[in-house]
């Protein structure tokens, strides 16, 4: 049996608001996504979901329990390791899509893979492959500023996933965009999620769209709930 792509167990954060008052973000957390399986966390603004987001993406450190990465415990490893687990087995999408703006979509796409060790050739050819699932194959050569809202947020998509990773983890996605084009862009977002097999935890404020996926939990006051 494999293990669970993400867990977290007992999981606290507190963020200090000067010398005083003390704000505790998450509170015990206990969470497990096996493969394939895609959770949606829906909070409001504030609740929490974006540290918890972090924390699972080993881009945050939580101040108590553990965070498990394909079985790999991460508590007290090195951050060059940290960063390593994170390169190869977990993609971010954020609300904004953080595009380099100097460079074209085709090499916002590769140029993750080329930090990872592929070779170019190779890398081009799976970010035009991920760049026409989500069907911007026509925007290839087009820099960020020319694109669309929703043709960035699904080339940022494509970048996230460009490293086969084996957990997504995306942060209101299509927080940013109108309701049909974040529709779409959810489409696009899920289709790849489900053709890959891989695992994704996904926030958003949209319950239409929540619903679409496995399961759904709920943030209030920094513990997780099932919807």
């Amino acid at each position: 049996m494999s293990n669970p792509v993400l867990e977290l167990r007992g999981v606290a954060k507190t963020y200090n608001k000067g010398q005083v008052n003390a704000v505790q973000v998450l509170q015990s957390i206990d969470l497990t996504v096996e493969p394939g399986e895609a959770v949606a966390l829906v909070a409001p603004s504030g609740a929490g979901k974006s540290t918890l987001l972090h924390i699972a993406g080993l881009l945050d450190v939580p101040d108590a329990g553990d965070v498990r990465i394909c079985g790999v415990e991460m508590q007290g490893r090195s951050d060059r390791r940290r960063t390593a687990v994170r390169r190869q087995d977990v993609g971010f999408v954020y609300q904004f899509h953080h595009l380099l703006p100097e460079f074209t979509a085709l090499e916002n796409v590769t140029l993750p893979q080329l930090a990872n060790g592929i070779g170019r050739a190779e890398a081009q050819a799976r970010a035009a492959d991920l760049l026409c699932r989500v069907g911007v194959e026509a925007r290839a050569d087009h820099r960020p500023a020319a694109l669309s809202g929703g043709e960035q947020q699904r080339v940022a998509v494509c970048r996230a996933l460009a490293n086969e990773p084996k957990l997504l983890l995306a942060d209101e996605p299509t927080g940013n965009l109108d309701p049909e084009t974040s529709d779409h862009v959810f489409d696009a977002l899920m289709e790849l999620v489900r053709g890959s097999g891989l695992s994704a935890v996904i926030a958003t404020h949209n319950m239409e769209l929540a619903a679409r996926m496995d399961r759904v939990l709920r943030m209030e006051k920094g513990v997780l709930i099932p919807a």
